[in-house]
């Protein structure tokens, strides 16, 4: 088995710059970013910094990558994926295998329209309590990847070459028996804690104990769980149950992806969260205020920052 030996990264948000600064550690020459021409010159001037440490770490241009790569991670914004699929070609050959470290269900669906599914390998990341300001990315909890196929009965090829890859690197991993449950367990958790964290603009903190913010969480989180459970996917309160054991352990003081775009007056992925929610309830005919809800206070935030 021919072992991943050069690891390309698209997206050097606070995600992709924790996952490649592991990478660089365990060997300068295994990881590499792919950036448009603004984030190019940012990152060959300045590297990257996490954790109070500064990474030098390559970067090319979209239509200058030397040749195919053994890993791409995909770690943008929902808005920005479909140029992001397009900046990859050139970085895709015949033994590449695509991880998509972004939010949502539907990422690796868009990847495989153009380069085919069987590039592409399921994986969320939960549990990192990465937080960026401006050049700057720090981490307490480096969380964990869980990936593979959509059923992981059995463990092929590329599942063994990630697996042997995140072992060198000291990267935690869980491969799932059911791929797909999974990413719609991590999908309700989005839905609750990065948009009620963005709504009221709160810490981790705020949703560590008992409370309202905690209940509207909860209650965002359940009008997914409905969803999944009128498709055939079983999500139950457990899972909701197993959320809350992960985040007592993330840092009182951490912030979501969603709240860290608030507080920068960036785009949310709001879309990718309440607006699917609200789409799939129409479909499905189950009704979904909470997110209705939630959808109209952040595209409000986002029309005031704008």
């Amino acid at each position: 088995m021919k072992p991943i030996e050069n690891i390309a990264i698209i997206g050097a948000g606070a995600i992709g710059a924790s996952f490649a600064s592991m990478f660089y550690s365990m060997s300068k020459d295994s990881v590499s970013f792919i950036a448009g021409i603004e984030r190019y010159h940012r990152l060959r001037q300045d590297g990257v910094l996490v954790n109070g440490r500064r990474y030098d770490i390559p970067a090319y241009l979209p239509g200058h990558i030397p040749a195919p790569y053994d890993l791409v991670i995909v770690a943008v914004k929902h808005h920005q994926l479909e140029m992001a699929t397009r900046d990859l070609q050139g970085g895709v050959g015949d033994e590449t295998t695509i991880l998509s470290f972004m939010n949502g269900i539907e990422s690796e669906e868009t990847i495989a329209s153009v380069y085919g599914m069987r590039k592409v390998l399921f994986s969320i990341v939960l549990g990192i309590d990465a937080v960026r300001v401006e050049n700057s990315t720090m981490y307490s909890n480096q969380g964990r990847v869980f990936f593979g196929e959509a059923r992981n009965d059995v463990m092929t090829i590329r599942i063994k070459r990630v697996k042997e890859l995140f072992e060198r690197a000291g990267i935690n991993y869980v491969i799932p028996d059911n791929m797909i449950r999974t990413m719609w367990w991590k999908f309700m958790i989005n839905v609750g804690i990065n948009q009620v964290s963005a709504a009221l603009r709160a810490t981790y903190k705020r949703f560590q104990t008992l409370g309202k913010s905690r209940s509207l969480m909860d209650s965002a989180m359940r009008e997914v769980m409905l969803l999944a459970q009128a498709q055939g996917i079983d999500l139950n309160e457990g899972d909701i149950k197993n959320w809350h054991d992960v985040l007592s352990n993330l840092s009182p003081d951490g912030k979501t992806s969603m709240l860290q775009d608030v507080e920068a007056g960036r785009k949310t992925e709001v879309e990718m969260f309440a607006g699917k929610v609200i789409d799939l309830g129409k479909r499905l005919n189950i009704p979904t205020p909470v997110n209705e809800e939630l959808f109209q206070k952040i595209r409000s935030i986002e029309r005031r920052q704008h």
